[in-house]
């Protein structure tokens, strides 16, 4: 049984339960989990058994609880499914976590259809996996040839579509495919469309063009694909998202920043007001953001409480100053900034701007 946690500051490492065990009883079975880091506010599990290929083993979940031991923040769900979903089936579930007061994601079905030329005759030798990244994270890596439906064939091409179950992932952004093979095979992909099982549109294409030469003893092949365009059921629509897309490799090299500010814990340290933050590099400065949609909490900035935000700007380099301050609107504006702490996770730095006024 392996567990992967996603917060609002990143995502756990898949965590075994093999030899974790702590306390077990009849149909409970409790586990303690250390983290090696803060992951913030936890937003989504994913469960799953590893290692299944040759094994029938099945796994029936009925009740999932977890509470963290500093805080006591508690979150339980009832599952009730059985893993693997079917005998062929996907050995994953994902479960978002809801808290009070904070909207949680909802669990989406999506249909990934993929087009090429012969994998089907090679089906049974071939491993192939795709991971779906958007702006809430990721599917994990999910198996592609165990369940296949709406297989399509032609004489030089094919077409199957896997059905995925995963907690929204938001606009979606690329696909990483892993493969591998018992015998030595080339494997033709055209391209990848996925999209909402409940809804026509958006389709999202990834053009792959590619024929992967795969060898059985050597290591599995890892490719990432980006987005190459939506079609959003709208001529008008699709010509912007296309435009959009062309320019996809600047939106790439966009750097996302992690920014926590601590407001102090002194009598009328919170405000009501509008923050905005700049951020200055050696190579580049921010545009001014306002900081409004904080991750932990609907009324931000309040007398002792800490808000972490996300913000996607061009590569600033290594940061040396922030500009930070408010509009002065509301009651009381007033506002004691302890720190902002700031993390480049595309530099693996941390950046600590002590204020305390």
């Amino acid at each position: 049984l392996v567990m992967v946690f996603y917060g609002s500051n990143g995502k756990s490492n898949p965590v075994s339960m093999e030899n974790k065990v702590e306390h077990q009883a009849k149909n409970e079975i409790t586990y303690d989990i250390h983290l090696p880091s803060d992951l913030g506010m936890l937003y989504k599990v994913r469960l799953g058994l590893q290692s299944l290929e040759n094994s029938i083993s099945q796994l029936c979940l009925r009740h999932f609880k977890m509470q963290n031991t500093s805080t006591l923040d508690t979150f339980s769900l009832t599952i009730n499914k059985t893993l693997p979903l079917s005998l062929n089936g996907d050995r994953w579930i994902e479960f978002p976590v809801e808290w009070p007061l904070k909207e949680a994601l909802s669990v989406v079905t999506y249909h990934l259809t993929v087009f090429s030329r012969n994998i089907l005759s090679e089906r049974n030798l071939v491993h192939m996996t795709a991971c779906i990244y958007g702006t809430h994270g990721d599917t994990g890596d999910r198996s592609l040839l165990w369940s296949l439906q709406n297989i399509q064939q032609g004489e030089d091409n094919e077409s199957f579509l896997v059905i995925v179950d995963a907690v929204e992932l938001g606009e979606l952004d690329k696909v990483v495919l892993l493969i591998s093979s018992k015998t030595d095979c080339k494997l033709d992909i055209k391209k990848l469309h996925l999209k909402e099982a409940v809804k026509e549109h958006p389709i999202y294409v990834f053009e792959v063009n590619e024929a992967f030469s795969v060898h059985a003893n050597k290591p599995e092949i890892q490719r990432e694909i980006p987005v190459s365009f939506v079609i959003r059921g709208d001529k008008k629509k699709n010509d912007i998202d296309n435009n959009l897309h062309k320019e996809g490799s600047q939106a790439r090299n966009l750097t996302e920043y992690t920014v926590k500010v601590y407001t102090g814990d002194k009598r009328g340290a919170g405000t009501d007001a509008n923050v905005h933050i700049i951020l200055f590099g050696n190579e580049d400065k921010s545009e001014v953001f306002q900081l409004s949609q904080s991750l932990e909490h609907q009324d931000p900035f309040e007398r002792g409480k800490v808000d972490t935000f996300k913000i996607n700007t061009k590569k600033l380099g290594s940061l040396h100053s922030i500009e930070i301050g408010h509009d002065g609107k509301g009651f009381a504006s007033g506002w004691f900034l302890e720190k902002v702490e700031i993390t480049d996770a595309s530099r693996n730095s941390v950046y600590c701007f002590n204020c305390n006024r």
